[in-house]
């Protein structure tokens, strides 16, 4: 039987072989030892974490027990973890404290997790790759001159490097599903709504998505159960069926489970060795006694042009709010409007401004029905295949991503090449879907991922079906070649 780093760990904790107190001191001499290469980590509150831990050793010896008490994590540093920076990569916003709890956070402290760092990430939220921090780009552990994936980069390279078992990220367009593919990690995006978006920075608001992260489904499974259920602070939030059936993760019968195909995501453009990775998995699969079956989502190809119309448009609207005047630095200037304009043009870094710009213009008049009222129409259209889709199958199995990690600075100089990294991911997020990246074995002897996808509120099933091959795998067990 595999399972994952905080499964075993809290096996450790639940017998009294580990403390919660020497678990987040080793994770935090971790940190000290790699994180000069890996730059995964923006800030850390050594002495809060440590307390924090002592109080989990004392609720273990007293006999409690919660999926994930005692247990360390890392938050990306879009979520709000009151008295730390919230930066979310950017200049526009150093030095700003939060002085609230995401209500993700909130939940798993008062379940016992130990937030121990916040991570490094794509200026807010808005690359592919992990390069566009105004902090320094995060490493990829597995090969250090190439890419981790974004834009939930430091999260995911933190779980990959051992820093902590279990991470939160974003998910917008695939920033937890691509990283996790580049880096051998398991990471959800969750059905819309059933992760509160409370104290998450907004980027987009009706993609975005707080996406757990662990070393395993098993993993991710423990995050889901103590952070899922309706939050009054946010209108968007729902209940998730079976919440309740998580922990401890069961692996579900694969035996007749039908695994669609989409011959959109296995055409041209997937790269062979992928390709080669990929379908000796979905033979694993097969093997568990899954039957594949191809399918058609006709309106793929209208995915990446949707996704970033309707992605920029909200980043225009949403991110009017940084104008020096209530958050961040503020330019000086003769005049508010040059104020406003100078503390912009400082605190933004350049996809910030392109997405701003590109979003302003969708909705400008002249062009909103061009451009904004169309996607959205596409975005039905996209929903509609996936909902026809489910009517034959009960899963999806698609790459992540058509290559493995790229070298840094690959595509910075070509914003297109950048976007299509995220061809196999935008969809689901368009359509509100459920889909994970869980590990599936090593092209060139980088991580490739395999991407399940469900329909709306089917995230329990996900991950039961993700465990069930990892119980048959090992290749979400392999590590980093990084000092032990």
């Amino acid at each position: 039987m595999t399972l994952g780093m905080a499964m075993d760990w809290r096996g450790g904790l639940d017998a009294g072989d580990l403390s919660a107190e020497v678990l987040v001191g080793r994770s935090l001499e971790r940190i000290r030892t790699l994180d000069a290469t890996l730059h995964a980590v923006l800030a850390t509150d050594a002495d809060r974490s440590l307390a924090l831990a002592r109080n989990a050793d004392r609720r273990l010896r007293a006999g409690e027990r919660t999926p994930v008490l005692g247990l360390p994590l890392i938050l990306k540093d879009n979520l709000n973890w009151t008295g730390l920076p919230t930066t979310c990569g950017s200049a526009v916003l150093e030095g700003y404290r939060s002085p609230y709890d995401a209500t993700v956070v909130s939940r798993l402290l008062a379940a016992g997790a130990i937030p121990i760092a916040k991570a490094n990430m794509d200026e807010f939220a808005m690359g592919s790759s992990g390069e566009y921090s105004a902090f320094g780009p995060t490493r990829n552990p597995w090969d250090t001159t190439r890419v981790p994936g974004g834009s939930s980069s430091g999260s995911v390279v933190s779980v990959a490097a051992g820093y902590a078992p279990l991470a939160l990220g974003s998910d917008t367009g695939g920033s937890v599903r691509l990283p996790a593919s580049f880096c051998n990690v398991t990471a959800l995006r969750p059905t819309y709504g059933v992760l509160s978006r409370y104290g998450l920075t907004a980027m987009a608001s009706s993609l975005d998505q707080v996406g757990p992260i662990g070393t395993s489904a098993a993993d991710v499974a423990s995050l889901l159960q103590v952070m899922a259920g309706q939050d009054p602070l946010d209108s968007t939030s729902l209940d998730l069926p079976r919440s309740g059936d998580l922990f401890p993760l069961q692996p579900a019968d694969l035996k007749g489970l039908r695994i669609g195909l989409p011959s959109e995501y296995w055409g041209e453009g997937l790269e062979s060795g992928v390709r080669t990775v990929l379908e000796a998995a979905l033979r694993e699969i097969e093997n568990l006694g899954a039957t594949p079956i191809k399918v058609r989502l006709p309106h793929t190809s209208y995915a990446i042009d949707t996704y970033y119309l309707l992605c920029t448009s909200e980043v225009s609207s949403n991110l009017s709010r940084f104008d020096g005047v209530r958050y961040g630095p503020r330019a000086e200037a003769g005049s508010f409007a040059d104020m406003v304009s100078d503390t912009r043009d400082r605190g933004f870094g350049a996809e910030v401004k392109r997405r701003i710009l590109l979003g302003t213009f969708c909705l400008s008049r002249g062009y909103y029905d061009a451009f904004y009222l169309k996607a959205l129409m596409a975005r039905t259209l996209i929903t509609r295949d996936f909902l026809e889709a489910f009517e034959d199958v009960d899963l999806l199995a698609t790459p992540v991503s058509p290559g493995t990690a790229f070298p840094f600075a690959a595509r910075t100089g070509d914003p297109l090449s950048m976007y299509l990294a995220d061809v196999y991911t935008v969809t689901t997020s368009l359509a509100s879907l459920p889909c994970l990246s869980m590990p599936a074995g090593f092209s060139g002897g980088l991580p490739v991922g395999l991407q399940l996808i469900g329909p709306p509120l089917s995230d329990v099933r996900l991950l039961e079906a993700a465990h069930a091959y990892q119980q048959a795998t090992s290749h979400h067990l392999k590590t980093p070649p990084l000092p032990s």
